[in-house]
């Protein structure tokens, strides 16, 4: 991504979680949750500046027993609650390293909560995104059967279409138009954009297709127990 990239790669991991009870080290495969991000991320360290950001001294040690000094100071505890927005959390982590003199270009944001990612899609990502034609780039997946066109919403205890089709849609699933979500693996934005929307997705965003293992995003158990058989 050119010859001096300027990128901070934010990895958030608060102490707090309420599907599972201390989910970024949570052992999987015996290996702790969050070291499955690092580890990725330590591939291109070259080109990127990691922060890993918790309020969690539980955390940081089991990170600084392996990564010396990774993690130096805790975020307030006011930007790990259950309603703090990532945003807010990335925005601290920012001012403090330009308060030291660094400048970025970009941000990348890469959730603890994803353990299997593909150098290659990162790769991909970079390029797209220096390529100056997209101000952003976000790994999307295939709804697959929770399409919108058979989703639901309860008004008055009455069953009504959710996207406001006119009659039911009984079309076959391999029918319907694409759609995709948010697959949380990487998140990654020109910092101009981040700041002019207040988001991690811009106005000129494109989205990388991820499936299989590299769609998982553990929020309940169900996803660790997935993760688990990859």
């Amino acid at each position: 991504m050119g010859n001096n990239p300027k990128i901070l790669c934010v990895i958030p991991a608060r102490g707090g979680s309420k599907g599972i009870r201390n989910k970024n080290i949570k052992k999987l495969k015996k290996k702790e949750l969050i070291f499955y991000t690092i580890d990725f991320a330590m591939n291109f360290k070259d080109v990127l500046d990691i922060v890993v950001s918790t309020d969690s001294k539980k955390i940081r040690n089991i990170v600084n027993k392996k990564y010396i000094n990774l993690i130096k100071n805790l975020r307030p505890k006011r930007l790990a609650t259950d309603d703090a927005f990532t945003t807010d959390v990335i925005k601290y982590e920012l001012e403090k390293k330009e308060k030291k003199g660094f400048n970025y270009n970009y941000i990348l944001l890469l959730q603890p909560t994803v353990p299997y990612r593909r150098v290659s899609d990162l790769k991909k990502c970079l390029k797209i995104i220096d390529s100056k034609k997209f101000d952003s780039c976000i790994t999307i997946c295939d709804v697959g059967a929770n399409h919108p066109h058979r989703m639901k919403i309860l008004r008055k205890n009455y069953l009504k279409n959710f996207c406001n089709l006119k009659k039911e849609s009984m079309v076959p699933r391999h029918l319907l138009p694409k759609v995709y979500i948010r697959s949380g693996s990487i998140y990654l934005i020109s910092k101009k954009s981040f700041f002019k929307y207040n988001s991690l997705v811009g106005k000129k965003c494109t989205g990388l297709v991820v499936d299989g293992k590299y769609s998982i995003n553990i929020d309940q158990i169900f996803d660790f127990e997935l993760a688990q058989k990859q």
